[in-house]
């Protein structure tokens, strides 16, 4: 899930167990395919394609199932059309969500995803409800080490065209607008800067801080919508307990 700041999204990728596995390569076949779609199977000419594969790889995705997402998506093991579709509504206490899917079915899909919401007591919004309350921007994690101090990381971003570095205990992120992104990440990537990830994320504007009795509802909310294969991501606007961000 994408909340606090912090980069939640890779770190909880990272730390699914294997029964999840499956499911996160799924969903970053389901964006490889798309990108194809879009911008054609040579990720020297396909940024966005690029970039997917990387991430793939970051999540140890093995490289014939990111070839055959590549190769279905170009019509050579037959295909599947998947549309992209945003959901946008509220959840406890006036929390607000936005989800991102990906389906070659819109019916199933919205009928999934407002079922979700009226069971953890949200409500499934209009389009464009909440998403003002969000920017998107690029983040890229530079950990911690490897001879480079907040400073040197800050003058590295800034240097690249980046718009801020923000320093927490283990990492940075590095932020910048999205049409920056690709040229930021080709900056520390060609100056062999270690990075954890980078990714486009929905950051909100600020943050809620719910009631403690709604936090488990929130929670299963955002875990039902994020296990429904048909969802890629959801944002939100919750600042959760720090124990939460480092499960």
């Amino acid at each position: 899930m994408s909340g606090h700041n912090k980069f939640s999204k890779i770190k909880n990728i990272k730390a699914k167990n294997d029964a999840a596995t499956g499911k996160v390569f799924t969903k970053i076949g389901r964006e490889i395919a798309v990108a194809v779609k879009e911008g054609g199977p040579d990720p020297n000419s396909n940024a966005k394609l690029k970039n997917l594969i990387a991430k793939a790889r970051a999540n140890n995705m093995p490289n014939d199932n990111i070839n055959r997402s590549i190769k279905r998506a170009s019509g050579e093991l037959g295909s599947v059309n998947y549309e992209p579709i945003t959901y946008e509504g509220y959840g406890p206490a006036g929390s607000a969500l936005i989800v991102e899917a990906l389906t070659d079915n819109k019916n199933r899909t919205a009928s999934d995803v407002r079922h979700l919401f009226d069971k953890f007591g949200g409500s499934l919004g209009s389009t464009n409800c909440v998403s003002y309350l969000f920017s998107r921007k690029g983040i890229i994690v530079v950990p911690r080490g490897a001879g480079l101090t907040d400073d040197d990381i800050m003058m590295h971003a800034l240097e690249a065209g980046a718009d801020d570095a923000v320093a927490y205990d283990t990492y940075t992120e590095v932020i910048t607008s999205p049409e920056n992104f690709d040229a930021v990440k080709d900056y520390f990537e060609s100056n062999n800067i270690p990075t954890d990830g980078a990714e486009l994320d929905l950051i909100p504007a600020s943050y809620l801080t719910l009631p403690e009795d709604k936090i488990g509802s929130f929670l299963k909310l955002v875990d039902a919508l994020e296990d429904n294969d048909d969802v890629q991501e959801v944002y939100h606007n919750v600042e959760l307990p720090e124990e939460d961000d480092e499960e």
